[in-house]
C-alpha cells in the first residue's frame, strides 16, 4: 500500500518532506504534484523505479523522461548548454517547460533516447517540488502521471492513491494540481523545436 502524506502547499512540513525523501533514497517510486501537474518521480540510479514508470505508463525506449532539477547549477551537470541558449533558458525558469537537450555523461545510459541520446530537463516552479529536491539534493527522474488510455492526468491526490495504490510507494498531496503538462522544447538539433504545447507560454520559443 501506497504511504499518503499530506503537505503544506505554502510551508512544507520539513519533517514530512524528509519521509518523502527517505522514501526516494529507498529506491521508493512517488506520486508527487509539480507546477503543470502531477507526476511520477524515483532517484537517478533506481533502474527498477524507472522500469515501475515505464510499466504504469506503457511507455516505449523512446520516450523522453525528464530531470526535474532543483536550479541551473544541477541541471548544467546533465545537459550540454551553451551560452545564447543558457540565457534563453534561464528567462523562461523556473515554470513549467521541459527542455530536450544533449545529455552529459552524468545521465544514466537507460534515461537517454535510444538515437539522439538526449534527455529531458525542467526546473519546477512549486514550493513542493523545491523542497523535495532541496532535501534529496540531486534531480528526481520523472514523467507525468498520465494513465494509459485517459486524456488528462488525474488532479487529485486521493484519487491518485486510490488507483496506484499497490504500484507505487508513496502519494504527496499538496492540493489539487492542474491538467496541463508542461510545454516540451526541444533544442537537440540548435534550433527550438515545439514538441508539445502545455502549461508554458510557447510563445517565446517561435
Amino acid at each position: 500500500m501506497a504511504t499518503y502524506l499530506d503537505v503544506h502547499p505554502d510551508n512544507p512540513q520539513p519533517r514530512t518532506i524528509s519521509r518523502v525523501v527517505d522514501v526516494v533514497r529507498g529506491n521508493g517510486l512517488i506520486a508527487y504534484p509539480t507546477d503543470s501537474c502531477f507526476a511520477l518521480g524515483c532517484q537517478l540510479g533506481n533502474r527498477e523505479g524507472i522500469d515501475r514508470i515505464r510499466d504504469i505508463r506503457q511507455l516505449d525506449s523512446r520516450h523522453h523522461f525528464t530531470l526535474v532539477c532543483r536550479d541551473f547549477a544541477q541541471l548544467g551537470q546533465f545537459v550540454q548548454i551553451n551560452n545564447a541558449l543558457f540565457r534563453s533558458l534561464k528567462a523562461a525558469t523556473p515554470g513549467s517547460y521541459t527542455f530536450i537537450l544533449p545529455a552529459t555523461k552524468e545521465v544514466p545510459r537507460r534515461l537517454l533516447h535510444p538515437k539522439k541520446k538526449t534527455v529531458g530537463v525542467r526546473i519546477p516552479d512549486h514550493v513542493v517540488t523545491q523542497a523535495l529536491l532541496a532535501e534529496l539534493g540531486e534531480p528526481l527522474v520523472s514523467s507525468t502521471l498520465l494513465m494509459p488510455g485517459d486524456t488528462e492526468p488525474m488532479t487529485q491526490g486521493w484519487e491518485i492513491r486510490e488507483r496506484l495504490d499497490h504500484v507505487v510507494d508513496a502519494v504527496i498531496d499538496s492540493g489539487e494540481c492542474g491538467t496541463l503538462p508542461t510545454t516540451v522544447i526541444d533544442f537537440s538539433e540548435g534550433e527550438a523545436e515545439i514538441l508539445r504545447r502545455g502549461a508554458g507560454d510557447p510563445s517565446r520559443f517561435e
